[in-house]
């Protein structure tokens, strides 16, 4: 890989904050741009840590990305608490990318979006509103179902807005075995670990699951859905993966696998760089071909 020019950034948008990473390719061509979404207990340093960098990644082939604090997240604007916070985040995202995209300096450009577990939910969520600058979209990390303790030890937490989770919980929970990780890993993910609203948490693992089943029929683009064969955080036995990916009846074309040798966050496995490769290629492929 090249070494790339990755700058943070803070964005005032419609009365928010919004901040991140972007990096801008040589040639972005018809390649549309990337905005990756982080899931929870992380910043958008998930996608740039070093030697799994998805930010690297796009750039050098020739993508433009940017990569978001979620509100709450970094120095983004929090957002009041509510119950259905994951669509909160959604309703508030939306109707920002285009001021993100200008203060990029791509205004109109056409948007491909990678969310990664709460991250994911979101995407669907900012899909259901079909946009007119999305392109497509490729989620990992989220379901049809999470196993029902996860929602019983999220109601023991105390009644606050932001909860930390232990690191070691995380890396049980992230992470598939040791024999599949890359040298460094989990440790190396740490410099991207941060609190969550604890309604994230409750809302991925309650209300969001009931909603789904009205928001994916409502997805119109091109769908990519994958989960990491050791993952922790849903429920992936028989049918599930499948069945979640028939949920986006009006999508023109939806890819669903499971990834071998890899946990929650596959990013972070052996198995990471080919996974991020063959996002990057569906999201080339959302775009129309030019006419000759």
């Amino acid at each position: 890989m090249t070494k790339t020019d990755i700058q943070p950034f803070e964005v005032a948008a419609e009365g928010g904050t919004l901040t991140g990473l972007w990096a801008r390719a040589d040639q972005a061509g018809e390649r549309p741009l990337i905005l990756a979404i982080h899931g929870g207990t992380y910043t958008a340093q998930y996608f740039h840590v070093p030697g799994h960098s998805l930010l690297e990644r796009a750039v050098d082939q020739g993508f433009d990305i940017i990569a978001i604090d979620r509100p709450g997240y970094g120095g983004s604007t929090a957002l009041e608490n509510a119950s259905d916070l994951i669509q909160k985040n959604a309703d508030y995202l939306t109707p920002r990318v285009p001021a993100l995209l200008s203060a990029f300096g791509r205004a109109s450009a056409p948007v491909f979006i990678i969310g990664h577990s709460i991250g994911g939910a979101i995407t669907i969520s900012m899909a259901a509103a079909q946009p007119s600058w999305l392109t497509g979209i490729a989620v990992s990390g989220v379901g049809l179902k999470t196993p029902s303790e996860s929602a019983m030890a999220y109601a023991q937490f105390p009644d606050v807005y932001f909860v930390d989770l232990p690191t070691p919980m995380k890396d049980q929970l992230m992470f598939g075995p040791s024999e599949t990780l890359h040298v460094g890993m989990p440790e190396a993910s740490h410099v991207a670990n941060t609190h969550c609203p604890l309604n994230e948490l409750k809302d991925i693992t309650g209300g969001w699951q009931d909603r789904l089943h009205a928001l994916c029929p409502k997805v119109t683009v091109p769908v990519q859905t994958k989960q990491g064969q050791y993952e922790a955080l849903w429920l992936t036995e028989g049918t599930l993966v499948q069945d979640f990916a028939a949920c986006f009846t009006a999508a023109p074309r939806v890819e669903v696998a499971m990834v071998p040798e890899a946990g929650h966050c596959i990013d972070y496995h052996k198995a990471g760089a080919a996974f991020q490769d063959a996002q990057l290629a569906f999201a080339r492929a959302t775009m129309p071909v030019p006419a000759t």
